[in-house]
């Protein structure tokens, strides 16, 4: 056979090479009897080395009837097959590039192949048709990549096996430019990473690290936006590997592809944020998860918060990256998962058609905000969700209204509710971070609106609260924002602040373990984060129309102590003291009016304010006042603090008795109200060492004091003061007898 094909070669005998060639395919190789096909088989290889170079001619004819046989029954015909293939490419060489779709596929089945004769003649002839593919440099990768992708999902591990190899040639041929195609088989790729097999794992890894280094080498012609949801769903990935790898990949590309990346921010949340709370058998995911998110949000810049629709779409420069910039600009909001749960990231939505402006200098970027609002909303929801997370989702609200205040105001009445919900989180630090969003919420100036008045107009004043902030150096920049080192307050407080204190009140009070456990650190922590004075001012406006009288006396009595006692409050205590200004009159007089629920606590306002006959004359009232064991208890606690560093001024007074007399009798006065206690032990102590006037005269003691000077010139009307305190009282008189006579009325029920 090989001498009669040869010298038909001589003879250029065309017709009769196809004539040889058509008898061993149709009579042998695809005969019905198997010696025959085994004979076809052998004869189709002579005639192939017969041919020699001229057999490229005759490929079809000779390929064809061969890889039919690849599909035989009889595994010693498909070796035969396999032997007869390996002749013919060996002979034929880069002749057989254009048919190497069909011998890939034939070869991607074998590779499955149970018998291992079988597979080992395969082997063979896959390291042979390799060595021709990186040899040649005509291979069509265009044609070939439909194929790839569609054999590269096979779940059989030899076939995987033979899919990775294959990726790896390809990648190590410079000629071939795999990188232009890698979203085509990424997700193909992560698929495989998740395979059972130890060495599949590995050759996968090793592929997808030399795509990552070709594409740090190279990101100018790299198609992130393409990959970014693949990264996306597989960041979510049940499996650590899959997870881990995908997350490092993500790291790279926001780093490398910057704002290209910004259209995808709410998918990228959504599998950044969960892996923020991982524990220590995560940590490798936990951590790279973290430089994502960091990454991600340094991507968010103030040109972003642009009201004009026609700048919606800001056109920006290209991030440069290490020496290079990324030159192919993808802008893609239609294909980006905009939802919490992972549920709604389907592998389909990759086959979504995408468009991509062509510019090679800049880049069109839409920050889809509402989309990265609603993650950040629907984490915040979810009870299940940890800490540290919870704490990501407080940290990218408090970033977006600082560099996006304005496009953030349309959002806040919907996350309003849920961040009240969130100060009653166990964590102190998610309680620190919401209250930051909050303070922000409340003294951004974008937030400002004309004509604002609260929904709850039963809560709310005719007329706006005159609220006051001295301005601080450094708080705004010359453009009018905020800068980054600038603490939250700003020098006007907008009209989301009232509405926050009447809605933080409401919340004390149908939450009240939140007001008993975490009441005072609240308030606390905004009067560090706001202005001190125009908290308590709202405050106590706010609840001077409280109907609840007995939550009104509870909250005023913790904003008291608050006042009394905390480190944070030091300047507010001195401008109440001193009362020389208006403005500090004016807070005087407005906290006096919602003192009144509680009696003590106004005893000890006018003790702060140095308004000793006030104080009198209002312990005078005492007599007419329903005296109960809360109400001893409130008195001793007076007493204790009396004798803290706060009242060391009130203590030094004393020794001014002529100066000073009603400081005297009201202090006489809250030691007759005491029973025999140890409070009324430790006043009595106190009020001892009171020197006699006649020893403590001086000279220059015919001069009235500066305290006395400072309460003449005060101009407060003092007798409506007292008026209004005994109107208040009296409606709480009234309100103890409605509860106690429902609380009879219950109890005869009961009885019956």
């Amino acid at each position: 056979l090989p001498r009669l094909v040869r010298e038909f070669v001589a003879q250029n005998n065309t017709s009769q090479i196809k004539h040889v060639i058509q008898i061993l395919s149709q009579e042998f190789a695809l005969s019905q009897h198997p010696h025959s096909r085994k004979g076809g088989l052998i004869g189709l290889a002579a005639c192939s080395i017969a041919l020699g170079k001229d057999s490229g001619l005759y490929l079809k004819e000779l390929i064809e009837p061969v890889l039919t046989c690849f599909n035989d029954a009889d595994s010693r015909l498909r070796y035969y097959a396999c032997e007869a293939l390996y002749n013919i490419v060996k002979v034929a060489r880069g002749s057989v590039l254009p048919h190497f779709n069909v011998l890939f596929d034939g070869l991607s089945k074998l590779a499955a192949d149970p018998d291992p004769n079988v597979k080992s003649g395969s082997e063979l002839l896959d390291r042979l048709l390799k060595d021709i593919v990186t040899e040649s440099n005509q291979f069509d990768l265009v044609g070939f990549i439909p194929l790839l992708r569609e054999r590269i999902y096979s779940n059989n591990q030899y076939a995987r096996q033979f899919i990775i190899s294959w990726i790896l040639v390809l990648e190590s041929v410079p000629d071939i430019n795999l990188l232009d195609y890698l979203p085509e088989i990424l997700d193909g790729l992560f698929q495989i990473l998740g395979d059972n097999s130890k060495e599949i794992r590995k050759m996968c890894e090793v592929a997808l690290g030399e795509f990552l280094k070709e594409i740090k080498k190279n990101p100018s012609s790299v198609k992130f936006a393409e990959m970014a949801n693949i990264l996306v769903i597989h960041c979510q990935a049940a499996d650590d590997l899959i997870q881990l790898t995908a997350m490092c990949w993500m790291r790279e590309f926001i780093q490398l592809a910057g704002r290209v990346m910004l259209p995808y921010s709410s998918g990228i949340l959504t599998a950044v944020l969960p892996c923020l709370s991982y524990d220590d058998r995560k940590k490798n995911i936990k951590e790279v998860a973290n430089v994502c998110n960091q990454s991600l949000m340094k991507l968010v810049i103030p040109e972003d918060d642009e009201m004009d629709e026609a700048k919606q779409s800001t056109t920006l420069p290209a991030e440069p990256t290490s020496e290079e910039s990324v030159s192919k600009p993808e802008a893609v909001s239609s294909g980006e998962p905009s939802h919490c749960g992972r549920s709604e990231l389907d592998i389909t939505a990759l086959n979504q058609p995408l468009s991509f402006p062509c510019s090679s200098e800049r880049i069109q970027v839409t920050l889809n905000l509402d989309g990265i609002v609603q993650v950040l909303d629907c984490h915040l929801h979810d009870t299940s969700i940890g800490m540290m997370t919870r704490i990501a989702v407080l940290k990218w609200l408090y970033h977006l209204y600082i560099k996006t205040p304005r496009k953030m105001f349309r959002h806040t009445d919907s996350l309003f509710p849920i961040l009240l919900r969130t100060l009653s989180d166990e964590s102190d630090e998610v309680i620190l971070k919401d209250l930051e969003v909050l303070a922000e919420i409340a003294s951004s100036p974008a937030g400002q609106t004309e004509g604002y008045s609260p929904s709850d107009s039963s809560d709310v004043r005719p007329g706006p609260v005159e609220l006051h902030v001295p301005a601080r150096a450094g708080q705004l920049s010359s453009s009018g924002t905020k800068s980054l080192e600038c603490s939250p307050s700003t020098p006007t407080m907008n009209s989301y602040f009232y509405k926050f204190m009447i809605n933080l009140l409401k919340r004390f009070s149908s939450e009240r373990k939140l007001l008993e456990t975490r009441g005072a650190f609240i308030i606390r922590q905004l009067c560090l984060l706001l202005n001190a004075e125009n908290i308590f001012h709202s405050m106590a406006d706010i609840l001077l129309r409280e109907e609840d009288l007995k939550f009104a006396s509870t909250m005023v009595h913790t904003l008291n102590t608050i006042l009394l006692t905390s480190s944070e409050l030091f300047q507010l205590r001195n401008q109440l003291k001193d009362l020389k200004t208006p403005e500090s009159r004016n807070l005087f007089c407005c906290l006096y009016r919602s003192w009144c629920h509680n009696p003590v606590t106004t005893v000890s306002l006018c003790f702060l304010t140095q308004n000793y006959k006030h104080a009198y004359d209002l312990i005078q009232k005492f007599g007419d006042l329903e005296v109960t064991v809360d109400f001893l208890t409130e008195v001793d606690k007076l007493v204790q603090l009396i004798e803290c560093p706060i009242f060391t001024y009130l203590r030094l007074q004393l020794l001014d008795v002529k100066n000073n007399p009603y400081l005297i009798k009201a202090l006489y006065g809250l030691l007759m109200l005491l029973p025999q206690s140890s409070a009324f032990q430790l006043l009595s102590h106190r009020l001892q060492c009171v020197p006699n006037p006649e020893l403590m005269q001086t000279a220059d003691s015919t001069k009235p004091s500066a305290s006395f000077k400072r309460t003449t010139a005060s101009n407060i009307d003092y007798t409506e003061l007292l008026q209004h305190f005994e109107k208040v009282q009296n409606k709480h008189l009234e309100a103890r007898h409605q509860r106690a006579g429902r609380a009879e009325q219950l109890d005869r029920r009961v009885v019956l």
